[in-house]
């Protein structure tokens, strides 16, 4: 009872936090105060690293996610970081508004044809010659009637039927995708049938310079995560070693590690993580606790035998939260300790945090 208790505490201050977000954001664009930081960016790292922080989602209601992008595409100069937040809230409405074992698809494609904005600014109105990259998120959903589309982009609405109200949301999230395309120069839009599906898209404008330098790319119809990205420095990642069993888990985690630069071993065993982490040697290590085989308590213990991995960091992940399991992590190892369910951000620091820490010790040791 108290378990739940503190999940519904959490899921609505989540909620609570996203909304107050969505109007900072919102109150920044429409004072003229949101400056875009512009970058060159590639749609398959853009897309690809979206579609790993909306996985754990379609694990859960077993949805097949697809992603398909036209070959020869150019890289686009945008704020990335917005426009990643355009992609996950069309993606999180597809995933929440489409019922189990449905599916939805992120779609990019050139767009040569030229449209006219809604906008009294006939300054920024696309040039007639304007290449533009459409981003698609098809569902096989619940739909929306045609009466409730031209509602969709409006500030804190939400739609009124059973179906909807089924669903949280702050009524601010499309309303922000309108804006932030805008901004960028583009154009929304969305068709949609009840009971088949919805068809939400957005139009970036491509840059002529781009465009004409851009070179051929395997065409992709795939959700795996991104490769390893490296810099043009020469500087070796971090590794670490996630021991899980779970395999959405481990998608979702390893794949949002190696978006933040980091090398990922796996092992969905206690056996397998003790062997791993002997040989390997890794910078650093996520424990599951309760794992097959050995669990994970007794594979810490073990690691913490080999002289050489003493000081590795070790942070305990556990879906129990019962009281003196921190105290029980400590005591087998653990260096750290997170609750499930993991919140990557939130990982992502204590990951860093422990890394840091590990090195600077192990340079004070070498002084």
């Amino acid at each position: 009872m108290q378990k739940d208790a503190i999940k519904v505490i959490d899921r609505n201050g989540t909620h609570l936090l996203q909304l107050i977000n969505d109007i900072i954001d919102l109150t920044r664009i429409e004072s003229g105060k949101m400056e875009l930081q512009r970058q060159q960016t590639k749609i398959n790292d853009l897309c690809e690293n979206s579609l790993v922080l909306v996985r754990q989602q379609t694990f859960n209601k077993q949805i097949q996610i697809h992603l398909q992008i036209t070959p020869t595409l150019p890289d686009l100069i945008i704020d990335k970081q917005r426009i990643t937040k355009v992609l996950i809230n069309l993606l999180n409405n597809a995933i929440k508004f489409t019922p189990e074992k449905g599916s939805v698809t992120l779609k990019v494609t050139s767009k040569p044809e030229a449209f006219q904005l809604n906008s009294a600014n006939t300054e920024s109105s696309p040039n007639s010659t304007q290449t533009w990259i459409r981003f698609s998120v098809i569902d096989t959903g619940i739909g929306i009637s045609q009466e409730n589309i031209g509602k969709l982009f409006q500030s804190f609405v939400q739609l009124d039927s059973a179906l909807n109200r089924k669903y949280s949301g702050t009524g601010l999230g499309l309303c922000l995708v309108k804006q932030i395309v805008e901004l960028h120069g583009g154009k929304v839009g969305v068709i949609s049938e009840e009971w088949v599906g919805s068809h939400f898209w957005f139009d970036l404008p491509c840059d002529d310079l781009l465009l004409r330098s851009s070179t051929p790319t395997l065409p992709i119809d795939s959700v795996d995560p991104p490769a390893q990205v490296t810099s043009e420095a020469p500087i070796v990642p971090f590794c670490i070693l996630l021991a899980e069993d779970s395999l959405p888990n481990i998608k979702t985690i390893s794949g949002y590690l190696k978006i933040k630069g980091y090398r990922v071993l796996i092992a969905q065993d206690g056996e397998k993580a003790v062997n791993i982490a002997k040989s390997e040697h890794p910078d650093l290590i996520l424990m599951d606790i309760q794992m097959p085989k050995v669990d994970g308590l007794e594979a810490m213990k073990l690691i913490r035998q080999d002289s050489a991995l003493k000081d590795t960091p070790i942070i305990a992940l556990t879906g129990l939260a019962m009281d003196g399991d921190r105290e029980k992590c400590l005591a087998a190892g653990a260096t750290d300790y997170f609750t499930k369910p993991v919140r990557l951000k939130q990982l992502a620091i204590i990951v860093e945090e422990n890394l840091r820490v590990a090195k600077q010790s192990s340079e004070s040791y070498q002084i």
